[in-house]
């Protein structure tokens, strides 16, 4: 357990540090950068828990990943000026959390209810909901609306992990597979562009169309 324990906080640490870079490029105070810190490092596991059934959630149990939230949103704050392009470095962060949370997702979903599918939904629920949560804040554009592979890529780690826990691989060998497919998928989508293709037809009228 202590290897889904690292992921978890790992997961949790880097979207945080996600949520206060996008506070960075807001120009908040550091009350912003906790508030977006928080929210985006506990968001994805906290709906994670809710369908589950699973309260109080985390970190109303574990108050110290409150904490990570917020060390990271001080860490940020006083060095998020030094870097030369902090978008870029948000969304590679954001990969890696992917990466760990959707694996910590997974096996918190098959560990409740012994499903395979479930500890799929969990696991991708788990790995984007944060990151929906803290586009929507700050008013960028959705990880969901940008072209290249983003879901998809927390279903394949998910996937890979639950398969491989199937197939009786040990815990810290299923759960690198399932990190590594999903980086991959993801990192692949950023570096190369990857994309599925999209709807091409005549879009749905204007709604004043129809009434």
């Amino acid at each position: 357990m202590s290897l889904l324990v690292y992921l978890d906080y790992a997961g949790i640490a880097l979207f945080a540090a996600t949520g206060a870079l996008a506070a960075s490029r807001k120009q908040l105070d550091l009350i912003g950068f906790l508030f977006f810190a928080m929210v985006t490092g506990t968001g994805g596991g906290t709906v994670r828990d809710i369908v589950l059934g699973r309260v109080p959630v985390f970190w109303v149990l574990n108050p110290g990943y409150i904490l990570v939230c917020c060390i990271m949103g001080v860490i940020v704050f006083f060095t998020a000026h030094l870097l030369e392009s902090r978008y870029r470095l948000l969304i590679w962060l954001d990969a890696i959390g992917l990466a760990a949370y959707c694996v910590l997702g997974a096996a918190k979903g098959l560990a409740a209810t012994g499903s395979p599918t479930i500890a799929i939904v969990t696991g991708t629920l788990t790995a984007t909901f944060g990151g929906i949560l803290r586009d929507l804040l700050a008013n960028e554009p959705s990880v969901l609306l940008r072209p290249e592979i983003y879901v998809t890529a927390a279903l394949v780690g998910a996937g890979v992990f639950t398969l491989a826990n199937a197939l009786g691989m040990p815990l810290y060998l299923a759960s690198g597979c399932g990190v590594a497919a999903a980086f991959a998928v993801r990192g692949g989508a950023l570096w190369f562009g990857w994309t599925f293709p999209i709807y091409k037809h005549k879009p749905g009228r204007h709604p004043d169309d129809v009434m």
